[in-house]
């Protein structure tokens, strides 16, 4: 029998099909292990090696695609990965608050999900238009 983790484990994101579930094993062994360590390390050490490792692995990344174009794309690529996270952060903060039942506040995203007809349990409708969050181009892929 295993423990339960303090990170839920999911199969599907949220509200989207037809994503390829290989990246959901992936998401879902990554977590795995950071809520093993966590567990030895603490969760904020964990969270903190976490990021380093995404920034570190992502710059890699981007070094191997954009070749010549490194430097005169740095910026645009800092901004795409830096907006692309903070979205992240706000689906996850609507998601795991909603399904807690704690309130998390106003999501960033509150004016994408209106128009997209989807509410958080417990959130109505934005009355307003917020200014949401949305992923610019990534520099190179």
């Amino acid at each position: 029998m295993t423990e339960p983790t303090q990170t839920p484990i999911q199969t599907e994101a949220p509200g989207s099909s037809g994503l390829d579930p290989a990246f959901f094993t992936c998401v879902n062994e990554f977590l795995e292990l950071t809520n093993r360590q966590s567990k030895v390390q603490g969760l904020k050490r964990i969270s903190m090696a976490s990021m380093f490792a995404a920034a570190r692995f992502n710059a890699h990344v981007y070094l191997a695609n954009a070749g010549a174009n490194a430097a005169a794309e740095r910026k645009d690529f800092l901004d795409y990965m830096s907006t692309m996270y903070r979205r992240m952060l706000n689906e996850h903060l609507d998601g795991l608050g909603a399904e807690r039942g704690i309130d998390v506040g106003e999501s960033e995203l509150a004016a994408e999900y209106a128009a997209a007809g989807f509410t958080l349990p417990g959130k109505p409708l934005p009355t307003e238009t917020a200014n949401p969050v949305s992923p610019a181009a990534p520099a190179a892929e």
